[in-house]
């Protein structure tokens, strides 16, 4: 298992896409529900005990292994939010592209070839952890973190938030990242024998009625 291997994947910097995606926090700006730090953390954490919790599980699942076409079919039953599901594809598309120029491996070109225009992100994010040498936790602890961070990096740009203050939400959240990282490899262990049923499908009702809305926006900085 590659620590190194781990810290690209994880790195903000890493061309899968993320830095366009506010994962929710844009809409949840504008309506007033994000307005500084306290309510970026309270944001921050629901989204990580629901989609983040889903998108964990499936990440470790396909980093165990379990076949993407499956895992893929469990995450769009999770996603009820048509502009959700477009923006998990497109992201899928894009970590797929980065992560095999990164760590080319057979799996990673076969899951490309089944999926042309993109699988679930979660999905493609569990099979490049696997090709990069890393096990389900790993993948479950990156799709957790990618739930907060990517809200936490949004609205710093969105709100002129102190990036002082947004570290420290993150940090603040530490132990539950990794509380959900490990109920989610549980679950994917599970998914081995049981099937992707077992897997995690926490709703959060407002994020997907939130992503309709924002995908009609005429003027958006982020692109979900």
């Amino acid at each position: 298992m590659s620590r190194a291997a781990l810290l690209v994947l994880a790195d903000g910097r890493f061309p899968a896409g993320g830095h366009a995606h506010s994962g929710g926090a844009e809409a949840a700006c504008k309506a007033g529900r994000i307005h500084d730090a306290t309510t970026l953390e309270d944001f921050c954490r629901g989204r990580l005990h629901t989609a983040g919790l889903t998108a964990a599980a499936l990440a470790a699942a396909a980093a165990l292994g379990l076949d993407p076409a499956v895992l893929d079919a469990a995450a769009d039953a999770r996603t009820p939010s048509p502009a959700l599901r477009t923006a998990a594809r497109r992201l899928g598309r894009q970590l797929l592209r980065a992560a095999r120029a990164t760590w080319p491996a057979a799996e990673l070109e076969a899951l490309a070839a089944a999926f042309p225009r993109g699988a679930h992100q979660p999905v493609v994010l569990g099979v490049t952890a696997r090709a990069a040498g890393l096990g389900p936790g790993d993948a479950a602890h990156v799709a957790a973190y990618e739930s907060v961070g990517g809200p936490a990096t949004a609205t710093v740009r969105l709100l002129g938030l102190d990036p002082f203050e947004a570290s420290g939400v993150l940090a603040r959240l530490a132990p539950e990242l990794d509380a959900v990282a490990a109920r989610a490899e549980r679950a994917a262990l599970r998914a081995r024998s049981q099937g992707p049923d077992v897997l995690p499908a926490a709703s959060s009702p407002l994020l997907d009625i939130s992503a309709e809305v924002h995908a009609d926006w005429p003027v958006r900085l982020f692109a979900s």
